[in-house]
């Protein structure tokens, strides 16, 4: 079977994420990790529907989801890292990751709404 780079790069991420927010709710911080939680896992799970789109259009329906998705995990962990409330998290390698998720997504809907 073929590798799909995207889909066991966005599986880790949620694992990632998934682990971050753990750790978060250890803290008692409930708000942040549910929306990370949310959109974090999310992104792998509109890639695994895309897989079985019924058209081109579903398949970019589902990648579009997906990006928007990985936008905002981006987003509420720059939130996390520059508000400085857990210092002992340290959530660089998630934006890295979730950095390296945005570019794949994409250029995976760039390509696909061109043709």
């Amino acid at each position: 079977m073929k590798e799909n780079v995207i889909k066991e790069k966005s599986y880790a991420f949620a694992l990632l994420v998934i682990a971050a927010c753990r750790r978060l709710q250890e803290h008692r911080e409930y708000v942040l990790s549910r929306q990370l939680t949310r959109s974090g896992t999310s992104i792998g799970a509109n890639i695994e529907e895309a897989q079985a789109a019924q058209s081109r259009a579903d398949f970019l329906s589902k990648m579009t989801i997906a990006l928007k998705e990985a936008r905002e995990s981006n987003y509420w962990l720059r939130l996390l890292r520059d508000s400085n409330e857990f210092p002992t998290l340290d959530v660089q390698p998630l934006i890295d990751s979730s950095d390296e998720i945005l570019r794949i997504l994409t250029s995976i809907v760039k390509t696909t709404g061109e043709s």
